[in-house]
């Protein structure tokens, strides 16, 4: 409403011009309307969309993995610290009394402990200077030749068949009446009348070779993931350098390969401190103990001989010591890439 001062009333109702009173003014208020023209345009705010599915809080996704973090832990962690308590009992079926120490105390003096720990340590070496070599060169063999897929394809056969089916196959192959390897072996003058399995000096090559067999495939099929990305430019580059083929292997793909190789290598040298099933259908130990890696020989005193505290603790031993060496063997075979970093 547009205010009118007294002076203005007074001159309007002299002038005889009806002056508006209060009640008028609320009944008929009339709006002072602006004549300026404002260009400014209307500031245009975009408002976020609704979401109809609002991002969940990182609570929530935690009680959905709850069940199965608490099985896996139940699984995994609860035999774990069981056989450490059984370690120090002279623990038995339906038995158990603490006993300290005496069963780590009592494995310096065990003799078949300690044979057990050399064989093992000659099983794994053999199986792995073996599998790492035909392996490479089986794979620089079949990298982008015309038979690739099919070779894959077979190379896959071995490691698809079960330890101890695997076992029970060369069983029947190193026979020494009937086996086609036996006779093959013979043949050629490696072996006399005795089978493989049943001498002392060919023992262990006979359960070496059925590793071999069933697991060179997988060193075979990780090197040749590791050859598809070697750079072919390094090759062509060094090739117009005129290195020779076994030059650029050398130089060029062997550095590449060397972290594939060292995942294989770590692979192989745990698996072959755990896998026994072969190796216990083949030999169980014999002849005279001569394949008795520490493995079987826990087998023995663990579920044959039902020692189940001296068990747990040579399992714990082999435990720590399979860690140790692992971690030496990164550390030493990484080495060269911090170097070369």
């Amino acid at each position: 409403m547009v205010e009118m001062t007294a002076v203005q009333m007074a001159t309007r109702r002299a002038e005889g011009v009806p002056v508006p009173t209060d009640k008028a003014d609320k009944l008929f208020r009339v709006r002072a309307v602006s004549t300026e023209v404002e260009a400014r345009p209307l500031e245009a705010t975009a408002t976020a969309p609704t979401k109809l599915n609002p991002t969940a809080s990182k609570r929530y996704y935690f009680y959905l993995m709850a069940p199965a973090i608490i099985i896996l832990a139940f699984i995994s962690l609860y035999p774990f610290f069981w056989l450490i308590i059984m370690s120090l009992q002279d623990a038995d079926i339906g038995t158990s009394e603490w006993n300290d120490f005496a069963n780590y105390t009592r494995l310096f003096t065990d003799s078949r402990y300690l044979d057990g720990w050399v064989l093992l340590m000659k099983y794994s070496a053999m199986c792995l200077s073996l599998q790492l070599g035909i392996g490479i060169f089986l794979a620089v063999i079949i990298n982008n030749s015309r038979f690739e897929k099919f070779l894959v394809t077979a190379f896959l056969m071995p490691m698809m068949m079960a330890p101890a089916v695997a076992g029970l196959v060369w069983l029947f192959l190193y026979n020494g009446t009937f086996g086609w390897y036996h006779w093959l072996f013979q043949s050629l003058g490696f072996l006399g009348g005795a089978s493989i399995l049943a001498s002392t000096s060919t023992a262990m090559l006979g359960i070496v070779i059925v590793d071999v067999w069933q697991w060179t495939p997988l060193i075979t099929l990780i090197t040749l993931a590791g050859l598809k990305r070697v750079p072919q430019d390094q090759l062509e580059a060094n090739m117009v350098d005129g290195a020779s083929p076994f030059r650029n292997f050398i130089s060029v793909t062997l550095p590449n390969l060397y972290p594939v190789l060292l995942i294989a290598f770590l692979l192989r040298f745990m698996d072959n401190f755990r896998f026994i099933d072969s190796a216990l259908v083949l030999t169980g130990g014999g002849p005279a103990n001569s394949t008795k890696i520490l493995p079987i020989y826990l087998f023995e005193v663990s579920f044959k001989f039902f020692k189940l505290g001296r068990g747990a603790a040579i399992a714990l031993t082999l435990l720590v010591v399979t860690i140790i060496l692992g971690m030496i063997l990164v550390r030493v075979f990484d080495r060269p890439q911090v170097k070369k970093g």
